[in-house]
This record gives structure tokens, sequence and C-alpha cells, in this order.
């Protein structure tokens, strides 16, 4: 789609804008409970400006989705929820999988509605097919790979390292009270003791691997746990990746790394 706006003048037909389909990067905020205190209040303490991450987002546009809530949940005012979003530093835009009334609700604060996640089923494998054919040189242009960004020295508590767009590196100890968060993979050559969060974004195919995993907090694409869960013991202070299953439920899985 695409609308222009010409100037008044005859002799010169200028352009003041144009107006163009366009795509946005959004995160979600997946609600699971209709207890909103409890919502505000968890957004508070982990991205508030007095929160555990209070620089985690940068103003990012955000989508509410309430697919996981019973469509018969109560209606309530929107306006307290957006302002913690937005102490958060995050830019709500748009609600998703509401029922009609709360659909509403949102469009009166300025929402707009944004259509279902829609999950795209893996393709089947393509036999693949023998061809005899003419061989030709071709000149073969590099691609540049995912960025990596490479931490060489030990991280203290109360120092961040944030890989956006990347996966994250780290050749030394990540201490207690330090934090690394990466979009992408985060791999950790020595004791992770820290908090680590892979798959900022939203990657739920991101992963966390350290030799020496004894972490304060590990968290794949939102979904975490604390060291108030200890590990089992054989990953306790060992070689192991985090990752989320596949089947469905995302839940966190640490297995020992096999040498």
């Amino acid at each position: 789609m695409s609308v222009s706006s010409t100037g008044s003048s005859t002799r010169q037909p200028s352009v003041s804008f144009e107006i163009k389909s366009a795509q946005l990067p959004l995160v979600a905020l997946m609600l699971k409970t209709d207890d909103w205190a409890l919502v505000q209040a968890d957004l508070s303490q982990q991205f508030g400006p007095q929160g555990e991450n209070p620089d985690f987002f940068d103003h990012d546009a955000l989508v509410i989705d309430f697919t996981q809530l019973d469509p018969q949940t109560p209606l309530q005012d929107l306006i307290p929820l957006l302002k913690v979003l937005r102490a958060c530093n995050l830019v709500p835009v748009a609600v998703r999988g509401a029922s009609p009334e709360w659909m509403s609700a949102a469009l009166a604060v300025g929402l707009v509605e944004a259509s279902p996640e829609v999950y795209k089923p893996k393709a089947a494998p393509v036999q693949a097919e023998v061809l005899v054919q003419e061989v030709v040189r071709e000149v073969i242009r590099e691609i540049p790979g995912p960025t990596t960004m490479v931490v060489d020295r030990p991280l203290r508590s109360g120092q961040k390292v944030y890989a956006r767009g990347a996966d994250l590196v780290v050749l030394a100890m990540v201490n207690q009270g330090a934090e690394v968060v990466a979009d992408g993979n985060i791999h950790v050559y020595a004791p992770l003791r820290g908090k680590a969060m892979a798959g900022a974004r939203g990657n739920t195919q991101a992963r966390i691997f350290s030799l020496c995993m004894e972490p304060e907090l590990i968290s794949i694409a939102g979904v975490y746990r604390t060291s108030e869960n200890p590990l089992a013991p054989d990953v306790q202070g060992k070689a192991a990746q985090v990752r989320l299953s596949d089947d469905g439920q995302e839940k966190l899985i640490i297995e020992a790394l096999k040498t």
C-alpha cells in the first residue's frame, strides 16, 4: 500500500509525505494471570526503574497478548498496566487475542488490534534430486555471519554486558551479582555464578553454555529459574547447557555437556 500527498502548486508538484506498509519488530507480553496487581508488581521488580534490570529494554514496541487468558476475564482499567510498561522502557502499541470487550477497551486507550501469532509448521524434508549438469564456475560472495560479542575479562558484581542482536562469548568468570544478556546464545568458558539471560528478545532456540554452571539466575526467552531452586547434582558446578524443551511446554532443560 502506498499513498502520497502532493502540494497545491501546479507548476512544480511536490510530495510532502508518503505512506507505505511497514513491519515493526515487537516484543510480546504474554499474560498468564488476570491478577493485574501481580503482573504489574513482577514487571516493576524485574524491569522497573528500581528493579533488577532497569535497562533491559530500550523503548521496545510491545504487544499485549491475551491468548492464554480466559475469554471471560473481567474487564479492568488498562491505564495502570500501560504506565508500568512505559516505566520499564517498553512502548505498548497493540493487543492481540483479547475478547471483544477487552479489545474495545484497548482501542479506547490508543492501542491497535494485532493479528494472532501464526505458528508455521516445519517444512517436510525435500528429497534431493540427482541431476547431471554442466559445471559452471561461480564467484561466491561471502555473507557475514551473525555478530558475536566476545568478553575476555572477569565480570564483577554490578557489571552487566548485553549482546544486542548477537551471541555472547565470555572467556572469564561471571561472578555473583554480574549479569550477561544476549539476544542469541551465551557461552561462558569459565564459572557462571551471576545471572545469564539468552534469547532476550524472544529467541526460544537460544541456549546457555558454561564450563561450570553455578548461576544465580538463568533465563531463555523470558523463562527463568533462580538459585532458590537448586540445580541437580549432575549439573551443579559442572559443564552444562540450558535450553527450552521442544515439546511446546517451553520448560527449561539443564543438562550436562558430554565430553
